[in-house]
């Protein structure tokens, strides 16, 4: 990954620190063979920095001695601190310019979102990585911001986890939903004591309000569900974490972040209340532009007539009465059948109450009548089996509500998705899979 980009950063020097070095003896002699045997099954590179590769190592920097460095000038406003790359869901990957007033505002916005945030005396479950915009915001600069220990995992296990929570009484659980789940669904969870956990934010993908409700009668924590984006560094929204919460909901705009919901041709016209348009966000911690892309930053950062910055976020959404704002899709992912909308997630919503279904993605695929048409792809529960024609009947049933343009045409079964670290499925893997095919069998 550093190779993809590094010609487009410019980049010079490649530091690398290795945990074993922080690690007591004889633990740092035994950790790597623990490592090479998960790398080996995840089906990752093993050891992760290849042989020969140009990186600077940090034990052997920080060993070393050297004159004292000029005190850097920084405009806080307009100075990058990080480029953070997004997640590349439904297209390449873009390097976020964030500034450090656009890190330093979300984090003190994230931190105003706990009302009972106590300074020094909290702890952070660290599990998202911190190279994620939502790991480095929620997990370490609020953590650091408020005193608190990091408590930290290199990778999602079930029980080390569990045992970890046990342990070190982290007090905050900034996660995703299949970490919820983990811990809800597995026989281990009621041998461990996680009643520290007193509050969590959920992100990534749509959080069940029965996940949510479940792991607060496991753990006494209150766990809301949020939302944001990369280029917003990334917290925009959240549901209360003791106020109204709403399923479905990613709730209200965190403090200084003002939202407008336009429409999806043109951005400079609200949509009514209720009406489904593109969510436009506008607040402190919207990002400075694309690193070197000005044409992609020009389509998604708009100035008012007043001067205000708006994020355009891809993001389909709607607000109701009460200021609570719901995601319906992203705008890229819209699928059009005979000339009609449809939101994958309509239909992922009614799939997912199937009592087999364990994960589904849906997407839109070229159709020679309809132009494109839609197609679920399924990962069951285990032991359960099923057929194409009993999922599509399961969409067509007067429970599941569809309309007739919105019922599954295709369905395949897989053994898992492709996702991102953070669980966010990766559409364009399917959809590039599906060109694949289509190439391959007119070749």
């Amino acid at each position: 990954k550093v190779a993809q980009v590094q010609d487009e950063v410019g980049l010079r020097e490649v530091v690398v620190g290795k945990v074993t070095d922080f690690m007591p003896f004889p633990i740092n002699l035994l950790a790597p063979i623990r490592m090479r045997k998960e790398a080996r099954k995840h089906g990752e590179p093993w050891p992760p920095v290849p042989a020969g590769a140009k990186v600077r190592w940090w034990k052997e920097l920080m060993a070393g001695s050297y004159p004292r460095s000029p005190v850097a000038q920084v405009d806080a406003r307009t100075d990058v601190a990080g480029l953070i790359y997004t997640g590349g869901t439904t297209g390449l990957s873009k390097g976020a310019m964030l500034t450090h007033h656009n890190l330093m505002a979300n984090t003190m916005q994230g931190a105003a979102w706990f009302p009972d945030i106590r300074d020094g005396r909290e702890g952070f479950m660290c599990i998202i990585p911190f190279f994620h915009s939502y790991g480095m915001t929620v997990g370490m600069n609020v953590g650091i911001y408020k005193a608190a220990k990091l408590v930290l995992m290199p990778r999602f296990e079930l029980e080390p986890t569990l045992k970890v929570i046990q342990k070190e009484k982290p007090t905050l659980f900034p996660g995703v939903p299949r970490l919820y789940i983990a811990i809800n669904e597995s026989p281990l969870a009621p041998k461990y004591d996680l009643t520290s956990i007193r509050a969590c934010l959920s992100g990534a993908a749509p959080l069940p309000l029965a996940v949510a409700e479940r792991f607060e009668a496991i753990t006494g924590a209150k766990v809301c569900e949020g939302y944001g984006l990369t280029e917003a560094s990334p917290i925009t929204h959240a549901n209360p974490i003791y106020g109204k919460r709403k399923e479905g909901s990613v709730g209200l705009p965190i403090p200084d972040t003002d939202c407008r919901i336009v429409d999806l041709d043109d951005w400079t016209r609200e949509v009514g209340l209720g009406r489904e348009g593109e969510l436009a966000i506008s607040g402190p911690q919207v990002m400075k532009g694309y690193f070197n892309r000005p044409e992609e930053t020009a389509a998604m950062i708009k100035e008012d007539e007043d001067g205000t910055r708006w994020l355009l976020s891809g993001d389909i959404a709607r607000m109701d009465d009460e200021g609570y704002f719901s995601i319906v899709d992203r705008k890229k992912e819209m699928i059009i059948v005979s000339g009609f909308k449809v939101f994958p997630t309509d239909i992922e919503q009614v799939i997912y109450r199937h009592p087999k279904v364990q994960k589904v993605c849906v997407a839109g695929v070229p159709d020679p009548t309809t132009g494109e048409a839609v197609k679920a792809y399924i990962v069951l529960r285990e032991g359960q089996t099923a057929t194409p024609e009993e999922i599509i009947e399961f969409s067509r049933s007067d429970e599941a509500g569809l309309s007739a343009y919105k019922i599954p045409k295709l369905v395949e079964f897989r053994d898992s998705l492709p996702e991102t670290l953070v669980g966010k499925v990766l559409r364009r893997v399917l959809t590039q899979e599906e060109k694949e095919r289509a190439a391959a069998g007119t070749g």
